[in-house]
């Protein structure tokens, strides 16, 4: 029997970069290029220690990703919508016996997990732990007095689309493409399912074949990370940049700079957590010249600040409970939890925060300082006895 004829992966990725092409506007190249990656990346996904979770989100309805999570649709295996599907469900479909893992693809995810939909901690759960190889759920089963502990194996490729943000630890494991909505000029080819799905399918087996010829290739490999790529990140484009080293061409190239594109942004836009932003926004904007600050100006000056959620949380601004708590959960350079301090001015004396409590937490979870200083607050100068505002 003769051998099965070598298949061009870097032609191949191209053609389903031109397929996407077709229906979808995406933001930049970065996207296209993070996304053909994931698509092939499904196919192989017992090479590698863990699969990235690929997000399309916007801010408003019709950006396309809905469209976008159809088209990866056609081109993935076993491709399984799991829009109101319940944890137990998505358990057993992964670890089914059958051999064929779904593709799981969540459309409407902020209806999952946005501010008036509950926490959904089980499934949580199983969309972090099947992250990576080898991390089964374990559940009881049966009924009564006979149950007993089965593991669930969660490893799956998932991809979700929805409105707004996700969960800091799933955001942390995916590709995140921010979907903005067609401009005139930006023109797409109507997507039928019945006329073009079948093109996606004929590429999806195409992607199979290639999946089956380069599994050694692949497997096992550590492809070299962007400088400053660590980490989590790293995590999350590991299986990706060896896909774009296995397929070659311009795609290990384009393939790094999409990363550093879009770990940058993820960098920018998320700011990791709400504490991360917190611990920010006080180096950058508040502590700008001083040694310490009575909680009631480190307040007022938080909750004046542009494009920043501290004026509106839950429904009401910061206020001195909440500033304690959550700079409590980290630690001074001396390993205690931070916390407030006496501080004497003219005025009288005062709890406050000091930087030198904050500085080990600064240099810790806090990407590098701006170059300019903001604008927003006005900066003091430096003196043992810090004005109230």
């Amino acid at each position: 029997m003769n051998a099965p004829h070598a298949i061009d992966g870097a032609a191949l990725l191209d053609e389903v970069e031109a397929f996407h092409r077709r229906f979808n506007v995406f933001p930049h190249e970065a996207a296209y290029v993070a996304v053909v990656l994931w698509d092939a990346h499904t196919h192989l996904l017992d090479c590698f220690e863990s699969t990235p979770r690929l997000a399309f989100l916007s801010p408003e309805p019709g950006s396309g990703k809905s469209r976008a999570l159809e088209i990866v649709e056609t081109l993935v295996p076993n491709p399984m919508a799991a829009v109101d599907a319940s944890p137990a469900a998505l358990f057993r479909a992964v670890a089914g016996v059958d051999g064929k893992r779904p593709t799981i693809l969540f459309d409407e995810i902020d209806t999952i997990f946005g501010p008036k939909a509950g926490e959904n901690e089980q499934l949580r759960g199983f969309i972090n732990a099947g992250h990576r190889r080898n991390r089964p759920m374990f559940r009881c089963v049966g009924d009564g007095a006979n149950q007993t502990v089965q593991a669930f194996h969660s490893y799956a490729a998932v991809a979700v689309a929805g409105l707004g943000s996700l969960p800091d630890t799933i955001r942390d494991r995916s590709v995140i493409i921010r979907m903005r909505r067609r401009a005139r000029n930006e023109k797409v080819e109507p997507y039928r399912t019945r006329i073009h799905e079948k093109e996606g399918f004929a590429l999806r087996d195409r992607l199979a074949a290639w999946a089956e010829q380069v599994t050694e290739r692949v497997m096992g490999v550590w492809p070299e990370m962007p400088e400053g790529v660590t980490d989590r990140p790293a995590d999350v484009w590991e299986p990706l940049l060896a896909i774009a080293d296995a397929v070659g061409g311009a795609w290990p190239e384009r393939a790094r700079e999409a990363c550093v594109t879009l770990v940058k942004a993820a960098q920018t836009t998320d700011k990791h957590s709400l504490g991360i932003r917190l611990l920010t926004d006080l180096r950058d904007h508040v502590l700008i010249g001083v040694d310490k600050l009575p909680t009631i100006a480190i307040l007022d000056r938080l909750n004046a600040l542009d494009d920043a959620p501290w004026a509106d949380l839950d429904g009401k601004p910061l206020d001195n409970r909440r500033l304690a708590r959550m700079l409590g959960e980290y630690m001074t350079a001396d390993n205690i939890p931070i916390k407030s301090r006496n501080i004497r001015t003219a005025g009288g004396v005062f709890k406050g925060f000091h930087a030198d409590d904050l500085a080990d937490a600064w240099a810790r979870y806090c990407p590098p300082p701006v170059q300019e200083p903001a604008t927003s607050a006005t900066p003091l100068q430096p003196s043992s006895e810090p004005l109230l505002l």
